[in-house]
């Protein structure tokens, strides 16, 4: 019996072309790129220019990633696009990149799960495609993180970077088995107890202003090893896969020691898992299809190759996707 899969088609990124380095940061803030750099493994990040928004850089991930899969924008009815930094309160980002596209059908909306947001949109046009309710799917992960950050607060500061990931599923058929190419299995969990170890001190409705991101660095590194490798064991147990078939592992690029004790753990070898935080910082919603982009482009992951994407971001949220390239 035959089932269908959301298999990628294509892959595409976009940074600012502003690069900040550890260095220019110590020149405003008490750090240095010793202390930076041992403790989150990051040496610089990308910024959006001014007037460059959300919308500008998801436009142009979702364009590389079209041009990448041989595909129009007319070829596309949905856009899933996770963000937690809109252009605006209301419309969503992702009918600005539609409009921008040249797309008039279909479907567009944005989906906010933090640093998570990618695993939640794959997870999202995954149900979308299987359920049969589109075909082709575009899914974006863009940020400005740089527009909610406090640049006097050194252990947030340094951290986060903008830029933007884009890939293209197709509802394909496959035969149910970890052979398949595509989507094999996504678990998505979410815990509101913990909001105010990651969170933003603004919004609409409470402050009317956009605030700053506020973060317990410790709290979070406590939790974000054990919830991290949950979801992973979960894919396994449910694709009949384990750490020794995966050929790379792409997590979400927040601290390179958040990385390193997850694979330890996991019992995933340092050469399968892909690494981009030292040059782009945590951009959060964009790390992982920032770092599949550079990936593919660089020729490490081809075709049939299984990939396991983890992330986890304010709330808390946290979720894994297995997928065959």
């Amino acid at each position: 019996m035959t089932v269908v899969r959301s298999v990628v088609l294509g892959c595409g990124a976009y940074l600012p072309e502003r690069i900040l380095t550890n260095a220019e940061l110590a020149a405003s803030v008490d750090t240095s790129d010793e202390w930076i750099v041992q403790r989150t493994g990051i040496r610089e990040r990308h910024i959006a220019a001014e007037g460059e928004y959300t919308s500008h850089l998801a436009t142009k991930a979702a364009q590389a990633a079209l041009d990448d899969a041989g595909l129009t924008a007319d070829q596309i009815d949905l856009i899933v696009l996770a963000t937690s930094t809109p252009d605006h309160t209301f419309p969503a980002t992702a009918v600005q990149v539609q409009a921008a596209l040249g797309m008039t059908h279909g479907v567009a909306f944005d989906l906010q799960a933090v640093c998570s947001g990618f695993v939640f949109a794959v997870a999202t046009a995954d149900n979308f495609l299987r359920g049969g309710s589109a075909k082709r799917a575009l899914v974006i992960g863009a940020e400005t993180f740089s527009r909610i950050l406090d640049w006097t607060d050194r252990g947030t500061c340094v951290l986060f970077g903008d830029g933007a990931g884009a890939i293209v599923l197709e509802a394909q058929e496959g035969w149910g088995t970890s052979a398949d190419r595509g989507v094999l299995t996504t678990h998505l969990r979410s815990d509101g107890r913990h909001k105010h170890k990651l969170y933003v001190d603004g919004g609409p409705s409470s402050t009317q202003t956009v605030g700053h991101l506020r973060m317990e660095g410790r709290e979070v590194f406590k939790h974000a090893v054990g919830m991290i490798t949950g979801v992973i064991i979960d894919a396994f147990n449910a694709s009949g896969t384990s750490a020794d078939n995966v050929d790379w592992f792409v997590p979400h690029q927040a601290n390179k020691r958040i990385i390193d004790a997850s694979a330890q753990k996991l019992h995933i070898a340092p050469q399968k898992v892909v690494m981009t935080v030292d040059r782009h910082g945590n951009t959060s919603a964009a790390s992982i299809p920032l770092a599949l982009a550079a990936a593919v482009a660089d020729g490490r992951i081809k075709k049939g190759h299984l990939v396991l994407l983890e992330a986890m971001g304010g709330g808390f949220t946290w979720g894994s996707a297995l997928l065959r390239w």
